[in-house]
Order: C-alpha cells, then structure tokens, then sequence
C-alpha cells in the first residue's frame, strides 16, 4: 500500500509479506492509520478529519495479487477492471471537504464495490469484533460462517419460509381484526357502483352534451346568423333584384371568361374566380341546411341540462376533485377500482381461508428446517468448540474448555421442535452461546464472565484464529488482539500466529515483542517532529534495526544491553522449530 496525507501520514508506502507482517511502533505513531487506510480500500467509511491539515485530499493505493480466476478478480471484472500483471490495483481518495472516490484496476467505481470486493479479500479481526463476538446474536452468526453450507442452506430455506409466514399472518390479522371496516368499505362501494350503474355515463358523454346544451340555448340567433349569412352569399327569394356575393362572383368571372383567350394570366384568374363561385355556392348551401337541421326544441334542451346535472352530481362525488381533467372517464376509472376492490372485500372469507391453511403449512414446515438448523448447529458447535480448546492450549491456557451452549425459549405461540413448542425468529429457534472453563473444576460461564482481561484475550484471538481458518479469505487483519496478554502467552500468541501464517497472509498490530519476534516482515510507524511539522513514515525492518525496535518495546528505550540480549533471544527462539 502506498498511503499519502493521511493522519500523521506524509507519504508511505506499506510493504506486506506473504506470510506474517508485524505492524509496531509508539503509541500515536499512526499504527492505526496502516489500518484505516486498509479499512478505506476495503470501502470503509471515508472520514474527512482524517485528510492531513494543509493537503487537499487523502490517497491511498493498493496492489493486490490473485488469482485471475479469484472471486474478487471476476467480480472486477465485471465492474470494468483488468488485472496488471496478475494484481488488482485499487485506490481511494477522500478529499478536505468529504468528497471520497475510488477506482479498480484503472476504471472508476461506487464505493460499495470495495466494500465487496472486501468479502473476498480480507478478513479483519479487531479489538471492535471481539467486543462484538461477547453477544449472543454475534455468536449465532458466527457459528453459522464456521458451519458453512450445513447450516446456510437450510437457514436460506428457513428464512425465505418465515418472511412468508410473515406475510401471510400479517394479511391474516389485517382482514380478520378489520372485518367491519372492510364490511363498511364493501357497502360504500356497492352503493357508489350502483349508483353509478342507475345513469349509466358513457365516455366523453359531458362533453358532447355541453356542446349541444350552448347550441340549443343560442338555437335562435344561430338560426338567424345562418339565414343572414345565406342571403348574403346566395340572394334573398323574397327580394330577386337584390345583389349577392354569388351572383358578384359569377359576373366577374363571366366578364374574365370573354377575353380570358387573350391572355394566360387572365385565364388564370378567371379559373380561381370559377372556383370561389364553387365554394361560396357549396357554403351557401351547407348555412341553408344548418338552419333548416337545427332543433330549437325547449323539451330536447331540458333533458340535455337533466342529464348533465345527473352526470355532474356523478362527477362530484367520484371524480378526481380537484383535478383538471375531472370529467366523467374519471367516474368511469372509480368504477372500474371500486369493482376490482369489491370482488377482494366479497372474498374474504375464501381468502382467509386460504391464508389459514397457508399459514398452517408454513409452520410445519419451519419446525422442519428449525429441527434441521438446531442439529447442523448442535454438530458444528461441537467442532467448534473442540477446536478453540484446543487452540487455547496452544496459547498457554491447557485446561481450559469452551462450549457452545445450543438452547432454546419456550413459547405457547412457537412452532414445534423435539416435542416442545419454543419461540422462532428469522434465524431459527436457537439461542447460542460460547462457555468458558478457565481451569478444571471450574462451571464453564459466558465468556464476558468467565475470563480475566488476559484470558479473555486469548480466548478471543482462538476463536478469532478458528473464525478464520472457515473464511474463504486470503489475508486477515488482527488489530491488536494481543492487548492483555504478556509474558509466555505472549509468545504462544506469536507462536500461533505465524503457524496460521504458513496457510495465509497475517498482518498483525502489535505493542508486543514476544508477537512482533514471529513476523516474517516487520514494519515500524515511526513519527519525527522538526519542530513544525509532525510525520509518520512506515520503515521496514531488519537485522540491527529489528533488534532495536525489539528492545525499544521490550525495555522502553533501545540501548539497554539486556533488553537486546532478550531481543536477539526472542528473534531466535521465534526462528527456531516448536
């Protein structure tokens, strides 16, 4: 990794081993910003506080060698990514004002893909998890990941079940408590669709009858406009000498029709002369039709304005209020709802009992996968348990004895399992726990309970160690997990850590020599001050400087003869076979 203008952090680059990276240095060093900006290419949360005072933005890249065939390489690949030379580049940005960007393998990508590219790629075991792993919930699902497909695919079974169980008693309940309600509905609805049904609107209908309704209130002048506008165009029977535009018309174009052999022009206009004597004759005719066709009776204009008061009373009450287009396809579009409503209130009764034998089915059949879940849990926590005892004894703690209790709660409102009825949740209808028998003799209690500071520690960090030996990860983070442990345990932490480092890449934060002396790489975060500004830089380090640091940790300074002589011991020891 190469971080730059990060916390404490100028510029640095972050060279891991493939086996075992031991991050130290002084307290405030920056050790936590190695994790941060992991954290940042794993899509963490980008925190704008962290960019360093005076520079724009926060950057950190990575290169990350895999597989091209790993499930984090196609995933990238599908977001646009390519692979350099077998490694994934990926890098993040976090700007002053909390801008964050990120790119994979030289294309731009959301945030989130890291974040899912990060399931496959690292495992991070932190102090923060072990205080999450304390709760019951966080020791279910944990139990889950180790038991793998034993447990996820009847618990992907179960889970599908209960979120239709819930479903269905919640449609259940809903009908039955608002059986009056629902009754009050239906009997509104009937009425309105009746109602409706007696004017029997047809689309469009208000509209055509608002027109006749203007035209037959104004029948009078329209008659009298028309017969004016006839005589005009057409002459007047009751005064033959009178002029009309027609016989105008038809002089002209006769006066045009006797030269018209003279001069083209002319003839032109003597054609468009004939046809204005066409039009103003088919106009004519058309205003003599208009008013003989138009019915001024009073009884039709009645009945218009009775039927669109029914329809507007219809509009009122089932229209869209308020609305511009509230006319009667409005009305028409309630009725077509309230129907389909009425048809799911009338059957409710089938439907409840339809949801009943649902519901009754369903039950049965979570019981089913809760007796399977319980047994894959009750098997997998035995291995489990097996397994972290026996990395306690590794971590010098060899009477120790973890458990994982594998209960459940009685409930009258459960669903069966093994004879009893017992309360059910989206997980199943257990209730786990991991115990701890510090010594022999001892009753085995909850951790959080049954530890000191350093046993719980190293409790802890085996079940961390177990944890990951099940995630399909190839690198894990252990952010001091060491804290409370010394002496021997220390070194039987180290011991342990570099033995799981034989099978994946291990990067630890550690203040403790006796885990540092285990790493095959150790990195030291080192701050200096030249009086105005302060920096951290990342240094790798070997022979002569190793040992310094060592001692640094061992004694508090790196000078002492004995904590160098215990240093060069510690290196050794660490090198030599168990």
């Amino acid at each position: 990794m190469r971080i730059r203008s990060l916390g404490v952090i100028d510029d640095a680059v972050v060279e891991l081993s493939p086996g075992f990276t031991a991050v130290t240095g002084e307290t405030g060093a920056g050790k936590t910003m190695v994790v941060t900006s992991l954290g940042l290419l794993l899509g963490g949360r980008a925190d704008p506080a962290l960019v360093r005072i005076g520079a724009k933005a926060a950057v950190v890249e990575g290169r990350i060698v895999m597989r091209p065939d790993a499930p984090a390489a196609l995933r990238a690949e599908e977001a646009g990514a390519e692979l350099d030379d077998g490694a994934l580049l990926i890098s993040r940005t976090v700007s002053a004002e909390g801008r964050s960007r990120a790119h994979v393998g030289g294309r731009s990508v959301p945030v989130g893909l890291l974040a899912e590219l990060a399931d496959d790629l690292v495992a991070v075991h932190g102090q923060t998890d072990q205080q999450g792993l304390l709760r019951p919930a966080r020791q279910r699902q944990a139990l889950d990941r180790y038991a793998g497909d034993a447990v996820a695919v009847p618990l992907e079974k179960y889970a599908a079940a209960h979120r239709r169980l819930r479903a269905v008693a919640g449609e259940l309940e809903e009908i039955t408590t608002r059986a009056r309600e629902r009754a009050q509905e239906a009997d509104l609805l009937r009425f309105g669709l009746d109602e409706i049904a007696a004017v029997e609107p047809l689309s469009g209908e208000d509209t055509e009858l608002a027109a006749e309704a203007e035209r037959l209130g104004h029948a009078e002048s329209l008659a009298s406009a028309a017969q004016v506008a006839h005589a005009a165009l057409a002459g007047n029977v009751e005064d033959p000498e009178g002029v009309d535009a027609g016989a105008l018309v038809a002089g002209a174009h006769r006066a045009l029709e006797s030269v018209r052999s003279h001069d083209p022009a002319l003839g032109a206009l003597a054609e468009r002369i004939g046809e204005l004597g066409i039009l103003l004759g088919d106009v004519a005719g058309e205003l003599a039709g208009y008013a003989d066709d138009l019915d001024a009776d009073p009884l039709r204009l009645a009945a218009v304005e009775e039927r669109r008061a029914a329809l507007t009373q219809l509009i009122r009450k089932y229209g869209s209020a308020g609305h511009p287009e509230n006319t009667v396809d409005s009305v028409l579009e309630w009725a077509e709802r309230g129907s389909v409503r009425l048809l799911e209130l009338d059957g409710d009764d089938e439907r409840i009992d339809e949801l009943t034998a649902e519901r009754d089915g369903l039950r049965l059949e979570l019981s089913a996968l809760a007796q399977a879940l319980t047994d894959a849990r009750g098997e997998a926590a035995t291995r489990f348990a097996s397994a972290v005892t026996e990395e306690l004894a590794s971590l010098a703690m060899p009477h120790a004895r973890v458990t994982i209790d594998v209960r459940q709660t009685e409930d009258p409102e459960g669903v069966e399992v093994g004879g009893r009825l017992v309360a059910y949740g989206p997980s199943g209808v257990d209730e786990v726990e991991l115990l701890l028998a510090p010594h022999p003799g001892a009753q085995p209690r909850p951790i959080a309970k049954g530890a000191s500071g350093g046993e719980l520690s190293r409790v802890m960090l085996a079940v961390e160690v177990v944890f990951a030996g099940s995630d399909p990860v190839p690198t894990y983070l252990f952010d001091e997990v060491d804290a409370g442990v010394g002496g021997k345990a220390a070194v039987e932490v180290g011991r342990r850590l570099a033995k799981l480092a034989k099978s994946a890449q291990v990067v630890v934060v550690t203040h403790l020599p006796q885990v540092a002396a285990f790493a095959d790489r150790q990195l030291l975060v080192e701050k200096t001050n030249d009086g105005s500004v302060t920096r951290s830089g990342v240094t790798v380090l070997e022979g002569e400087a190793r040992i310094r640091e060592l001692s640094r940790m061992l004694a508090g300074h790196e000078d002492s003869a004995s904590a160098r002589a215990h240093a060069e011991e510690l290196l050794a020891a660490a090198r030599s076979p168990e």
